[in-house]
């Protein structure tokens, strides 16, 4: 409880925010409010700020001698108690900032895991925070003490001693083996957990931090998840049962949100808690159409998605908080821009109607209407149709029976060929490449279903499952058997 209340622990400091702009940074109106965001969300007090447009850093304090000058006064005039970075420092340049100032100088990426290390609640937030700012940190540790420690021993066996800063080295490298060992084995039990869940459809909230994803979770599902008018308000993955009119459930995950120019080391460390997105069958990306800047955040979200590899997902763009918006022109810019968005209020629920239907559409995208004809003793096939899809007409006919049903593809190519045809019920609207790709789909011997059975209470009706051809799931039983 202790350190999930750090923040307001400990004393609000005083803070100068600075950002170098370079040709190829999107123009802005205000260059400097994301950065005072991320500053105030940590518990800093920002009294003025100074941007500097330069064709590249300067290799020595990156920014030009008389910036660095005018920023030694503002420390001196506010009395400031460190400076804000809104870019990446190299170590070199942080250390000769600190020394031309006379304090403490944090960039983008420090104040980012700051913030993180703040908000995380569950075990594995809390180790992959303290891995990424163990990485961050190791090339940068600045020597605590100016003595030599000498590794006192007895005769014969004084050694030339060790540097503290060596100590400190080592003692990092060490503790960033144990976390990614721990952190692996979150990682296998998450996928574990993930997997457990594939008797239904998985949608996962993705977007940039604080576009509104917990509060359109919170109206769709009444999760009542934490959600706050700050960035990174949500660090853990929270996930809800979402009942979908004229469809079913689905489950609905919030994940953390994104920004643009995301630490590297905080994308790899917290891939456990991203594992709900890398396993959705849909992805809802919310934007805040409100935000003058909506566009480049867009941009820098897809940016995200293809850094963990999942940018070829089916994703949805949701506009949030129509309610709010003000600049007309921009909103009817990203509108044309992606004229299939879906613009919605989380708070008055304007559009959730057309979000529902959309949703369900994409959802259905990966059911194929086909005819599957089987011998009538066939029973544990036909239970897993029933189970896997929808049946929506059986014939009989003397020792064979011919059910016309919508079966998910990742399920359809599942069924062992053996003593079964399956026929595209109107072969015109099937492509010729689905066919070709589950013929050619790998099968699973009948001894899975053995050894992984389904839950009893699995609902007749449409079953909602991952796309993911690449998941373990047990095949269908046979006549053969």
């Amino acid at each position: 409880m202790e350190d999930r209340k750090r923040s307001q622990q400990v004393e609000e400091e005083i803070a100068i925010i600075v950002r170098v702009v370079f040709p190829s940074d999107p123009v802005e109106l205000s260059p400097l409010d994301e950065i005072q965001g991320l500053a105030e969300t940590a518990g800093a007090i920002v009294v003025c700020g100074m941007v500097q447009r330069r064709d590249k850093p300067d290799n020595t304090a990156y920014l030009g001698k008389g910036k660095v000058a005018e920023l030694v006064e503002l420390v001196e005039f506010h009395a400031a108690d460190f400076v804000i970075f809104d870019n990446e420092l190299s170590p070199a340049q942080n250390r000769n900032l600190e020394v031309a100032t006379g304090v403490k100088v944090l960039d983008r990426t420090e104040l980012i895991l700051d913030i993180f290390a703040t908000h995380a609640q569950t075990y594995e937030s809390r180790l992959a925070v303290e891995l990424a700012q163990l990485e961050y940190s190791l090339p940068r540790l600045k020597r605590m003490w100016t003595h030599l420690s000498r590794m006192k021993m007895g005769v014969g066996m004084r050694g030339p001693g060790e540097k503290q800063l060596e100590t400190d080295r080592r003692l990092a490298t060490k503790r960033i083996h144990d976390l990614k060992a721990e952190i692996s084995k979150v990682e296998k039990r998450k996928e574990r957990q993930v997997a457990s869940r594939r008797g239904s459809m998985t949608v996962s909230l993705v977007g940039y931090t604080n576009a509104g994803k917990s509060t359109l979770m919170n109206s769709l599902t009444d999760a009542k998840v934490l959600a706050e008018d700050k960035l990174f308000a949500t660090l853990d993955t929270r996930t809800r049962r979402w009942t979908l009119p004229s469809w079913g459930p689905v489950l609905l995950s919030d994940t953390v949100g994104f920004i643009r120019d995301l630490p590297h080391g905080l994308i790899a460390s917290f891939k456990a808690t991203l594992e709900e997105t890398r396993q959705a069958d849909l992805l809802l990306h919310v934007a805040d159409a409100s935000n003058p800047r909506v566009a480049e955040q867009i941009s820098s979200v897809y940016e995200v998605l293809q850094e963990l590899g999942i940018e070829e997902k089916d994703t949805l763009l949701v506009l949030n908080k129509i309610d709010q918006v003000d600049n007309v022109a921009t909103y009817d810019s990203v509108l044309n821009r992606y004229p299939n968005a879906v613009p919605v209020s989380a708070k008055t629920k304007d559009g959730f109607e057309r979000l529902h239907s959309v949703v369900s559409d994409a959802l259905s995208r990966s059911f194929q209407d086909v005819d599957i004809e089987m011998s009538v003793t066939n029973g544990k096939l036909l239970a897993y149709i029933a189970a896997k899809g929808e049946i929506i007409s059986t014939q009989y006919s003397e020792d064979q029976v011919t059910v016309h049903c919508k079966l998910p593809q990742k399920y359809l190519g599942r069924i062992d060929p053996t003593d079964v045809i399956v026929t595209p019920h109107n072969p015109s609207v099937w492509p010729e490449a689905a066919v070709k790709a589950e013929a050619a789909r790998p099968r699973i011997s009948d001894k899975a279903l053995d050894a992984n059975p389904e839950p009893d209470d699995q609902p007749f009706e449409a079953i909602l499952t991952p796309t993911d051809p690449s998941a373990s799931d047990p095949s269908p039983p046979t006549d053969s058997q």
